[in-house]
């Protein structure tokens, strides 16, 4: 094969299939002599063969000694994407930099590890895995839950990660995260429940998840009638029946720390829930939980704290006449749909003094809005340290709502001080 058809791998010394010699054919088309000239004094011109057997550079696509040319762009000159001022959540803080002094690649999913005033004291990724026991490995949980969804003008992206503290401890995560949708088309209705079990006890974690399903399982036996009064905007009736209900599931865990027997200011947990219509003509949207946490919305690149104000004491219960049930009966109840038997017996509730605060929240989205729901590991940051909010309001503020991967990475962006669980649902509005 000469060298003008051989590949361009081919033709190196020194390359596997061994040196290839050059071509001594002496040029017969030069005018004015008989004989070949000697290579080394004439200048090669470029459509002279190099006598190594190499093609000129210019027939070389992939040399790195390519010289630019016009039609050629040079990679360090390629236009930078222009990013928009974003108005930062405090007005001391700098919001992204205009477009001029953008770096020339897309930014990643999330450039910083942490911000304040220094890096956290944990390692930032999982080390030590949670004990398990061999007959009981339905109770582990993962160290990260990532979630997400989009019905009519809303996209959800929801979360759940172990916090730094506990991953150096071998702890499991005490957050637990639920998301599910009842019913179908344009009448379902979307549940998303967080829950944190209660601090240094052991069986935190299964308490959380508990609370999860419980709520899961009385949502999802009332989404029709719920999906209703949040459609007509039935504030009262709303308020009414989530508080009744969220008692009672909170109820069942007094209930499960009797069968375990453990005491029940151990086995029990927060809880804060959003209830979202599937319904595009439905721009109403449900908070309601008891316990500390975070709701925030982020309006025009700043964001606006708006955890509902606590209610003390519960609806008071309509009577009831007990009537004799059968064993396998499943009759629901008028708050909800929350089943209970007629002679099911629950532990007497605390005193009003020792129970968490329900809160409850119906607010209208308006496009461009994203609304955040967040346990206390990252709402207490989000207050505390300016930089997070900042962040996260740059992050955050745009048309598209940020990927899977993207949400993740931003709601993991760390802060000295603060290393307990982080557990995170955020709705963008079309």
């Amino acid at each position: 094969m000469s060298p003008a058809d051989a590949p361009p791998w081919g033709d190196v010394p020194g390359s596997p299939d061994g040196p290839v010699p050059a071509d001594t054919t002496a040029p017969t088309d030069v005018p004015g002599t008989s004989a070949a000239p000697d290579p080394t004094d004439l200048p090669a011109p470029s459509d002279t063969p190099d006598p190594t057997g190499l093609p000129a550079p210019s027939d070389t696509p992939n040399s790195l000694d390519l010289p630019a040319s016009p039609d050629t762009p040079d990679p360090t000159d390629l236009p930078t994407l222009q990013v928009l001022p974003v108005q930062s959540a405090r007005p001391d803080l700098p919001g992204r930099r205009p477009a001029a002094e953008s770096p020339s690649v897309p930014e990643p999913a999330s450039a910083l590890d942490f911000v304040g005033s220094g890096p956290p004291t944990y390692d930032p990724e999982p080390t030590a895995l949670p004990h398990a026991e061999p007959e009981e490995l339905g109770e582990l949980v993962a160290d990260t839950v990532l979630d997400g969804a989009r019905y009519g003008t809303w996209t959800l992206r929801s979360v759940s990660l172990r916090g730094d503290s506990a991953r150096y401890r071998g702890e499991p995560r005490r957050d637990a995260l639920l998301t599910a949708r009842f019913g179908t088309g344009d009448h379902a209705l979307v549940l998303v429940a967080m829950a944190t079990g209660a601090r240094a006890t052991p069986e935190a974690h299964l308490a959380a998840a508990e609370a999860c399903r419980w709520i899961g399982r009385a949502v999802g036996r009332s989404h029709q009638r719920l999906a209703e009064d949040i459609r007509a905007t039935r504030r009262a009736d709303l308020k009414a029946g989530l508080h009744r209900l969220t008692d009672r599931s909170l109820g069942r865990l007094r209930a499960s720390a009797v069968e375990r027997g453990a005491r029940p200011e151990e086995y029990t947990a927060t809880l804060r829930c959003l209830l979202l219509p599937a319904d595009p003509h439905c721009r109403t949207r449900v908070f309601f939980g008891v316990g500390d946490g975070g709701l925030f919305q982020l309006r025009d690149g700043s964001w606006r704290d708006i955890e509902p104000r606590a209610t003390e004491h519960a609806p008071p219960e309509p009577p009831r006449t007990p009537e004799p049930a059968e064993e396998d009966d499943d009759r629901l109840t008028l708050d909800l749909g929350v089943p209970q038997g007629p002679y099911e017996q629950l532990p007497e509730p605390p005193p009003p003094a020792a129970r968490d605060p329900f809160r409850f929240q119906v607010s209208l989205a308006r496009p461009g809005d994203a609304l955040l729901m967040c346990t206390p590991g990252l709402a207490e940051p989000l207050r505390g340290e300016p930089a997070l909010s900042a962040y996260l309001s740059r992050r955050w503020s745009g048309r598209r709502p940020p990927g899977l991967a993207a949400f993740l990475a931003d709601a993991r962006v760390r802060v000295k001080g603060y290393a307990d669980d982080r557990t995170a649902a955020a709705l963008w509005e079309a």
